[in-house]
Parts: C-alpha cells; sequence; structure tokens
C-alpha cells in the first residue's frame, strides 16, 4: 500500500524555535524539521517541486523506518554479527579515508618519458596483444560525390602535400581516420567500417593493403600501413595510458608500505603498543 503525505508548502519547513518538531514518525523513532533543512537548501526549485522532493523524502524515510523495524525484529539472533560488522566497516572507513588523503598529499603522480622507458622495457613481455592491431588511412564519402577520382588519387598517394590537400577536404567525409601512426584494433575497425565484415581477415590484414569498397550509399577507401597479430608485444606508444596507471599503482603501494613501516617505528619507539 503506498503512503501518501501531502504538505502545502514549503513554508511549513521554515525553521522556527521549535527546531524539534517532528514530521513523522515510525513507532518510538521521529523525523524533525531540522533533518530536512538541506534537502532543498542548494537547490533552486519552485515550491510545488519543493514540496514534492520533501514529500517523496518522507515517504522514503517512512518506508526505510518500517524495513529497518521489521529486518530488527526478524533478525534479533544475528545482531551480534552485525554489530560487528558495522565496527569493522567504521574501521575500515576511517583507515581507507586516512590513506586516500596520504596518498592525494604525497603520491609523485609526475611521470617522464624515462619513466615509461623503463617500465615498457622491463615488463614488454607483459604487453601481448590479444588481438589484432593496425596502422591505417581510412574515409567514407558518398557514393556519387562530384569530385570522387580525385580524393581516391589524393587517399592512395603517399606524398605528404597530397596527404595535405586530403585533409584540407575533409568536409567531404561522412567519416575517417586519416592518421596512420595511431595503432587502431581490428574489431575497432570492422565496427566503424561494417561493410568489412565480408572481407576475409587474412586478405585484409596485409600490410600495403589498399581495399575500395561501397554500398548502395557510400564508398569506402581503406589503406593499410602496417599490421600487428595476436600475442605480439603491444607497441610503448599503445600501451602507454595502462603503463602510467600501473607505474602510479606501483608507487601507490609502496608509498602505502612505507607509511605503515613509519607508523610500526614510531609506535614502537614510543612503547604504544606490546604482542603477548
Amino acid at each position: 500500500m503506498a503512503i501518501v503525505l501531502v504538505l502545502q508548502s514549503c513554508n511549513y519547513f521554515t525553521i522556527k524555535n521549535d527546531t524539534r518538531q517532528p514530521v513523522a514518525r515510525v513507532n518510538n523513532t521521529y523525523l524533525y524539521k531540522d533533518d530536512l533543512k538541506n534537502i532543498i537548501a542548494t537547490k533552486d526549485l519552485s515550491k510545488q517541486d519543493s514540496t514534492l522532493l520533501i514529500n517523496n523524502f518522507i515517504n522514503n524515510w517512512i518506508k526505510q523506518q518500517l524495513l529497518l523495524s521489521k529486518a530488527q525484529i526478524n533478525l534479533e539472533n544475528k545482531t551480534d554479527k552485525f554489530e560487528e560488522l558495522v565496527k569493522k566497516y567504521r574501521e575500515d572507513l576511517f583507515i581507507n579515508s586516512y590513506k586516500e588523503a596520504v596518498v592525494k598529499q604525497y603520491l609523485n603522480t609526475k611521470i617522464t618519458d624515462d619513466d615509461i622507458d623503463k617500465f615498457y622495457t622491463k615488463n614488454n613481455q607483459n604487453f601481448k596483444l590479444n588481438e589484432e592491431l593496425l596502422r591505417l588511412k581510412y574515409i567514407k564519402i558518398g557514393k556519387n560525390i562530384l569530385n570522387k577520382k580525385e580524393l581516391i588519387k589524393l587517399f592512395k598517394s603517399t606524398k605528404k602535400e597530397d596527404l595535405d590537400s586530403l585533409k584540407s577536404k575533409e568536409l567531404f567525409f561522412k567519416s575517417y581516420h586519416l592518421n596512420d601512426s595511431i595503432w587502431v584494433k581490428y574489431s575497432d575497425l570492422i565496427t566503424k567500417v561494417p561493410i568489412l565484415k565480408t572481407e576475409q581477415k587474412n586478405q585484409l590484414l596485409k600490410k600495403g593493403n589498399f581495399i575500395q569498397k561501397e554500398d548502395s550509399l557510400s564508398l569506402y577507401l581503406v589503406t593499410i600501413k602496417k599490421v600487428l597479430k595476436r600475442n605480439e608485444t603491444a607497441p610503448k606508444s599503445y600501451v602507454t595510458p595502462t603503463i602510467k596507471q600501473m607505474i602510479l599503482h606501483q608507487r601507490k603501494l609502496l608509498l602505502l608500505r612505507n607509511i605503515e613501516e613509519t607508523l610500526i617505528d614510531d609506535a614502537t619507539k614510543k612503547q604504544q603498543f606490546e604482542i603477548y
């Protein structure tokens, strides 16, 4: 059965001298006007919306208290276990919050190219590819575009000036990828250009391969510049974001370990703990 409370206006919640005036009760637990102050304090709402928001809060509070009351009666034999869990959660909350504050204050987040090079060299066996990577150029244009032959000629060219000229005509492209120094996953290429699904994978993934395909509306041009196969080592440029995360994680673990060791050393000197 739905619980419906209707409050006439937000003026009802203006804080008066009696700050402990109740607005709802479930058994022996009360919800007070003071508890509602922050609900709309930072929101720019109309009177009607404010009233609706507060009514929803009160209704949800009542449901929560009823469920809690029912649970306490039916799960009374688990009270000690729950109290222990609450205690453990409280302790973990304090400790983790302290660790986060320490990491935020002291962790060195600056990662140089030299840091990345050293990490990659030392751990490159851990960066094996689980799918093919490609460096490629790709454009999608209208099938009946007026300057189609010119665009195809520019696309197939390896001259820098032709590539620059092609880039200047990007407004004619439905979609494109012209930076062939960036590694792209094979699955991403197939998603971007689904018409290539009809191509045999071993034929598509050939260095220097030029593909020209069309459907009823569009023409697709793809040039494969380089291919890395499964289980080959991923190029450094591709895994650099991952390397940065791993370096930071290692630094974080080392920082926390050093802090724990310092705490133990200080506590030992001050005789703050004993083991019996």
